[in-house]
C-alpha cells in the first residue's frame, strides 16, 4: 500500500514538474483566491469575445467553435456539440445588441452543423475529427438547441436539418423514455439522467413543429429520469464517469431539462421535481458562492474544487425557478454563485484567456483541467444575462 501511495506521488511530483510556465503561473494566480468582481456588463462582453475568439482560433477552422483552449495544449478543434448549444447564445446576444456580426457567426456555426449531420440526422460525439465518428444521442440533442433557433431566425434554412436530428431521435428512443443506444464512448455504459437536456431540445422542436411526436418523447424521456431521482432531489445514473458523485454540470443539465419540461407543460409535479433537485443543491453552497465540483447522494461535497460550468447551469436554473416561484432563495444563491464565477475570470493578460471560463476553480481542478473551455463560456453568458433580466424585474 506504501508503495503505491510513493509510486503515485512520484507521478504527480513528475506531472508538476512538466507543466508549461503559463500553467505554472495560472494555478499560483488561483492559490491566491478570488479577484475582484468585474461587473455583469464587462464580465458579459469579455466572455462574447472569448467565445468570438474561439471560432476563430480553432485548429480545424471550419465554422465551429474550439472546444477549449489548453494551456497544456492551445486551441482544440471544434466540437459539434457544444456548438450547437452556443448558437442560441450567439443569437441571444445578436438581439440585445442588434449586432448582425455576432449573427454571422452563429450562421456560419449552423452551416458547419449542417455540412457534417448523418444522413440518417444524428451528429457525432467528440471533437471533430475524433474516431470512431459516430452519431451520439446527447450530442444531437444538443445541437438540436441550435438548428431550432437558426429554424426560428431563418426558418427554412434549418427547418428541414432540425426535423431530421428530432426525428432521429425520436426513432432511437427506448419504450421507457431512455436513450441506450447511441450513448457517448467517452462516459461510462448504460443512460443517463443528463439526457433530459436532449428532451429540452425536443421540446424547442416541438414548439415549431407542434403536429410531431417530438414533444411526447421529450417528456417520456422527463418521466424516466424523475424515476431514478431519491427523494432529497439527487440522481442516480447522472454522471458521465463517476456514477456516486455526479458532477454539477451533469446535474445541471438533468435540472434544466426538467425546469423547461416545466415551462413547457406547467405541469406542478415537474415543477415539484425540479424543486427538489434544486434545494439539495442550494445544502452545498458555499458561504461565498462556491458549489462544489462533484456531491454525493446527501449532498455532502467530494471534492475542493468547483466545476465553474456546473456552477453556471445550477444557477441559471437558479434564477428560472425564482421566476416562477418568487422563492428569494434561488435568486440569492444564483447571485451569489454568478458572482464567484466572475471573480474567477481572467480580464486582461492572453487573449486566449482573457473573458474564458476555466474548467476548474483552481484550474488544476479535475473537470477541465487547466482548460478555459467554450460551454463554460456559453453558460457563463446565459446565466448572467439571466441575472441582468432578474435585476431589472
Amino acid at each position: 500500500m506504501l508503495a503505491k501511495v510513493v509510486r503515485s506521488l512520484h507521478r504527480t511530483i513528475r506531472s508538476e514538474m512538466t507543466l508549461p510556465s503559463a500553467a505554472k503561473a495560472e494555478r499560483r494566480i488561483d492559490r491566491k483566491g478570488l479577484a475582484d468582481d468585474p461587473g455583469i456588463e464587462t464580465a458579459v462582453e469579455l466572455a462574447v469575445r472569448w467565445l468570438c475568439r474561439a471560432q476563430d482560433c480553432s485548429r480545424s477552422h471550419d465554422g465551429g467553435v474550439a472546444r477549449d483552449y489548453s494551456l497544456l495544449n492551445g486551441w482544440s478543434t471544434s466540437y459539434p456539440e457544444t456548438t450547437g448549444y452556443i448558437v442560441p447564445t450567439m443569437l441571444a446576444v445578436a438581439a440585445l445588441r442588434q449586432d448582425n456580426t455576432l449573427r454571422a457567426r452563429a450562421h456560419a456555426m449552423l452551416d458547419w452543423l449542417v455540412s457534417i449531420q448523418f444522413p440518417e440526422g444524428g451528429f457525432q460525439g467528440s471533437v471533430i475529427g475524433a474516431v470512431p465518428r459516430v452519431p451520439v444521442a446527447f450530442n444531437t440533442g444538443q445541437i438540436l438547441l441550435g438548428l431550432a433557433s437558426g429554424t426560428r431566425l431563418w426558418d427554412s434554412q434549418y427547418r428541414v436539418p432540425m426535423r431530421r436530428a428530432a426525428d432521429w431521435l425520436v426513432a432511437a428512443q427506448e419504450p421507457d423514455g431512455s436513450w441506450r443506444k447511441f450513448q457517448s464512448p467517452q462516459t461510462t455504459p448504460g443512460a443517463k439522467v443528463y439526457d433530459t437536456h436532449v428532451a429540452w431540445g425536443l421540446l424547442e422542436a416541438a414548439r415549431l413543429e407542434p403536429d410531431t411526436s417530438y414533444a411526447d418523447a421529450a417528456l417520456a424521456n422527463v418521466r424516466w429520469a424523475i424515476s431514478h431521482q431519491l427523494a432529497n432531489g439527487w440522481f442516480e445514473s447522472c454522471c458521465l464517469n463517476v456514477p456516486e458523485a455526479p458532477l454539477t454540470h451533469t446535474l445541471g443539465y438533468a435540472l434544466r431539462g426538467i425546469v423547461e419540461a416545466y415551462a413547457f407543460t406547467k405541469d406542478a409535479n415537474l415543477l415539484h421535481s425540479a424543486r427538489r433537485t434544486a434545494d439539495g443543491l442550494l445544502s452545498a453552497l458555499g458561504p461565498d458562492g462556491f458549489l462544489p465540483g462533484r456531491v454525493d447522494a446527501q449532498w455532502h461535497w467530494r471534492v475542493e474544487w468547483s466545476c465553474l460550468t456546473g456552477s453556471l447551469q445550477v444557477a441559471h436554473c437558479w434564477l428560472q425557478l425564482f421566476q416562477f416561484t418568487a422563492d428569494p432563495r434561488y435568486r440569492d444563491a444564483a447571485f451569489a454563485v454568478n458572482r464567484y464565477v466572475r471573480r474567477t475570470m481572467r480580464v486582461e493578460g492572453s487573449l486566449d484567456q482573457r473573458g474564458g471560463i476555466k474548467g476548474s476553480f483552481p484550474i488544476s481542478g479535475d473537470y477541465g483541467r487547466f482548460e478555459y473551455l467554450a460551454w463554460a463560456a456559453k453558460f457563463f453568458i446565459d446565466a448572467n444575462l439571466l441575472e441582468l433580466a432578474v435585476r431589472a424585474q
